[in-house]
């Protein structure tokens, strides 16, 4: 009994982690355009849309993420074996992670922005200096959480696998939670406010993203502070719930049914999980059905 309490002590506390980490991570992506979105700010340049984004992806967010955290996680792991402080080792594995964040984003926003000269976008410095150390300060975040959450797994619950292989699974399920998550409302919602709702983006508006904020030019700060209210949020609670639940029901069930009892309560969740998607989308589409112009009354 003990045992569980603890095991459901230390899951709440990888949940909470887990939580915190999404929300970073979302919002450093959208302020980064690393997402699905990228493309279009991409091709705004190539449709003559001059733009102030900060574009560093080359990567998507899992791969990414799986690097960074598997970075992190196996320099933690290295330090923690020369210093006896895991608290110390995890800051000092993540802030070195994080300058190589740095750098990947400096030469990905150069080498995108370099590639797109001839269409006449420039290489905005301000960007270049502000945005960066955001990002990193958002990564920061992300990645600590999620290497401090490896090494509650690993250290307290103490799963087999090796920090860093931890820090690479939960990375790359990280960068897929904040891109399948948030990404969207950073896309539809913040790049093309100025499509009306629900009419998706025509291709006579690919590349044309909204660029102007409510005072000058928009840039990456302007999104990260829309997409952070809801993406962000979103982004961290699903995050949140993978790990929560995938710790849970390992602990409670694990030793029920030689192991199996895990697995059955794992497919049970995903079979509720898919029956409130499907209850949530098809009482959406009766309430407001499909996007239709509004007719205007003859006279």
């Amino acid at each position: 009994m003990v045992d569980i309490v603890f095991g459901i002590g230390i899951t709440a506390l990888t949940g909470a982690l887990a939580t915190i980490a999404g929300a970073a991570e979302d919002t450093e992506s959208n302020i980064g355009s690393q997402g699905d979105p990228n493309s279009q700010v991409q091709l705004a340049p190539q449709m003559g849309f001059m733009h102030r984004i900060f574009n560093k992806a080359v990567a998507g967010e899992p791969p990414a993420y799986g690097l960074w955290c598997a970075l992190g996680a196996g320099l933690a792991w290295a330090f923690m074996a020369m210093y006896p402080n895991p608290v110390l080792a995890i800051v000092l594995g993540s802030v070195l992670a994080v300058i190589v964040q740095g750098v990947y984003a400096t030469t990905a926003y150069l080498g995108r922005t370099a590639s797109l000269a001839k269409f006449g976008q420039p290489v905005y410095v301000d960007i270049l200096k502000s945005m960066t150390t955001v990002t990193m300060a958002h990564a920061f975040i992300a990645i600590f959480g999620t290497v401090a959450l490896c090494q509650l797994i690993n250290g307290a619950l103490e799963h087999p696998f090796p920090l860093p292989l931890l820090g690479l699974i939960w990375g790359v399920t990280l960068g897929a939670a904040g891109s399948a998550t948030g990404n969207p409302y950073y896309g539809k919602e913040r790049q093309y406010q100025n499509q009306k709702f629900g009419a998706g983006v025509p291709i006579s508006a690919s590349g044309n993203i909204v660029r102007y904020a409510e005072a000058g030019e928009r840039n990456s700060l302007d999104n990260g502070w829309f997409t952070a209210k809801i993406g962000g949020a979103a982004s961290g609670l699903c995050f949140g719930l993978i790990v929560f639940l995938e710790l849970w029901r390992t602990i409670l069930f694990e030793k029920s049914f030689d192991g199996w009892g895990a697995v059955i309560v794992g497919i049970l969740v995903i079979l509720i999980f898919t029956i409130i998607d499907r209850y949530i989308e098809v009482w959406a589409r009766k309430n407001y059905g499909p996007y239709s112009e509004i007719k205007e009354a003859s006279s």
